[in-house]
């Protein structure tokens, strides 16, 4: 029998994993599969997985059908074809910095919550769209640029427990 689905929190708290491969037979990914494993270098999707991806090396599970990268680690590149960064797509990863390309428009609930390491980000003119909790427990967060675009930051402790941040700058 082949895996199919990966369930809420499977994962979750794995410190020592450091890479993933998704077989063809995965069609459903829980958004916390993988929450707070750190240690995280590799993720990779088999080439015939008919609903993920792992597009140009990017490191990142992808759902095809959205474009929405559900999962990412500290080497994650997000390709110029995602339009989402999914609800804690990142949640406790070790990453210290991440560029978002001008495809995304949306940031989900705690896309980037307790990533303790991440200094600065830079969120592009496509972006309108900023959920809950996004950037909540980012202890190392200095600066946040936010573009005139986002028309939405959700409710709720967005940026709470950042207790570096210095500046917020709206463009």
């Amino acid at each position: 029998n082949s895996v199919t689905s990966i369930g809420d929190e499977s994962f979750a708290d794995c410190d020592l994993l450091k890479s993933i491969t998704i077989s063809e037979s995965v069609t459903s990914i829980s958004n916390s599969a993988f929450a707070n494993c750190y240690s995280l270098t590799s993720i990779v999707v088999a080439e015939g997985n008919t609903v993920y991806d792992s597009r140009e090396n990017c490191n990142a599970i992808i759902e095809k059908s959205t474009n929405t990268l559900i999962f990412g680690c500290q080497k994650t590149t997000i390709p110029n074809s995602v339009k989402r960064i999914g609800d804690h797509a990142f949640y406790g990863c070790s990453l210290t910095s991440i560029t978002i390309p001008n495809s995304v428009t949306s940031i989900g609930k705690g896309a980037f919550q307790s990533c303790s390491k991440l200094a600065n980000i830079t969120i592009p003119d496509s972006v309108t769209t900023i959920g809950e909790s996004a950037f909540k427990n980012c202890e190392s967060l200095t600066f946040v640029t936010i573009p005139s675009s986002v028309t939405s930051i959700e409710e709720g402790a967005t940026f709470q427990g950042c207790t570096s941040l210095k500046s917020v700058q709206w463009n």
